[in-house]
């Protein structure tokens, strides 16, 4: 996803004639506030994965697999670790190959030859990756081999997730494909229009009970059966408004949360939803900007917003139960929630911890000097965490 685009109208603030001395100021990042620490955040180990994420914005979250951790940069580097230990178990390393016929031009950053762009998925005893040049690639989970390829015609921009007996992938064009896991074979593809302009960026598809719901970039949801690709519902989080371009994106790029029968979905620009998964009907919604995955814990759901302002609402009531404003404009990651905590990265490489009860904060580490895009992904009492700059750590929170 492109930070230049989420950013809004304030990404042209350095121009002379936009803003003034008092607009800019508010637009600066907080500065870091100190606290009684909590909790303190101990390092298992660590190791390098290839060369970093790059300048794409590229988020390649890091995904656990029963007792391994699997973990991709954005130049084609896939590696296996025991998740324990740290213990490097096999690597593969991609060609940047033709996969398309633009797969020579880069429109976004010409710089940056990075083309792993959707990945880590892990299902049916394989690990997946999608690249720029709109090539779905499965390998074993056990030893790393290669087991098929699959063109699905446009960049993947998430991980492929697993189903049943299908493997689901979003791509930019608009379209959630679901492919057959022994050969990636497509099985039966969605279509939808897109917006002339859109964020760089796609939900990753939610799938539970023989249904996969996705998200897209005109603020429409979509829930299909996934045997057949039969559409069951759809649902419009947001109705893009005003006259510009950039005024009506409304992009759903946040990973939905489905929770006992409930799926829980935000749009740029638009609005937090709860909906019977069901039939897609509407329960509550709240005014809401953003495009991180979601969140949820303690009977709350978790959403960073546009400005990086983190909010608990309640799952039943719709109620705002806390908000957290201490991390304005810091670029954060998406956020995970584990026993009693929630923590988030942002762009300086800090790790935030803060009590889900209340959020404030109660933990505090520096991880990566590159930064923090990829949401953390737990597993028991670790939680692992893939730097900017190609850094993978085991990290475990401990009361001090």
């Amino acid at each position: 996803m492109a930070f230049g685009l989420v950013s809004g109208c304030s990404w042209f603030s350095w121009l002379p004639w936009v803003g003034d001395d008092d607009e800019k100021s508010k637009l600066e990042p907080a500065k870091l506030q100190k606290f009684d620490a909590e909790v303190r955040v101990r390092k298992e180990w660590s190791g390098g994965i290839g060369d970093g994420l790059g300048r794409k914005y590229l988020r390649l979250d890091p995904v656990v697999l029963a007792d391994r951790v699997y973990a991709a940069d954005g130049y084609g580097v896939l590696e296996a670790r025991d998740r324990f230990t740290g213990k490097r178990l096999w690597r593969v390393k991609l060609d940047a190959d033709g996969g398309g016929f633009l797969s020579g031009l880069n429109f976004f950053d010409r710089r940056d030859p990075s083309f792993v762009t959707g990945g880590v998925g892990a299902a049916h005893g394989m690990v997946l990756l999608g690249t720029t040049n709109g090539i779905v690639i499965a390998f074993s989970a056990a030893d790393g081999a290669e087991l098929w390829r699959a063109e699905v015609g446009s960049e993947v921009l998430a991980p492929p997730v697993g189903g049943d007996d299908l493997l689901f992938v979003q791509t930019s064009d608009g379209r959630l494909i679901a492919l057959e896991k022994d050969d990636g074979i497509t099985r039966w593809g969605f279509d939808n229009q897109i917006p002339i302009l859109t964020l760089r960026g796609s939900s990753r598809p939610v799938s539970a009970g023989g249904v996969v719901i996705g998200g897209f970039a005109n603020g429409m949801v979509a829930a299909i059966r996934e045997g057949n690709g039969e559409p069951l519902w759809q649902h419009r989080v947001m109705l893009p408004q005003g006259r510009s371009e950039l005024d009506r994106m409304v992009d759903v790029d946040s990973t939905g949360l489905l929770s006992n029968g409930i799926y829980y979905v935000v749009s740029y620009q638009g609005r937090i939803k709860a909906l019977r998964v069901a039939d897609g009907s509407l329960l509550w919604e709240q005014e809401m900007s953003s495009y991180l995955d979601l969140a949820e814990g303690y009977g709350h759901i978790y959403v960073v917003d546009e400005d990086d302002v983190i909010t608990a609402i309640d799952q039943r009531t719709a109620e705002v139960v806390w908000k957290q404003e201490g991390l304005f404009r810091r670029k954060l990651s998406s956020p995970v929630a584990f026993s009693n905590y929630l923590v988030v990265g942002d762009s300086d490489g800090y790790l935030h911890v803060l009590a889900q009860s209340d959020g404030r904060f109660i933990g505090r580490r520096k991880v990566d000097g590159d930064g923090l895009r990829a949401r953390p992904w737990v597993a028991d009492k670790l939680f692992y965490v893939l730097g900017n700059s190609g850094s993978l750590q085991a990290l475990e929170i401990e009361p001090r």
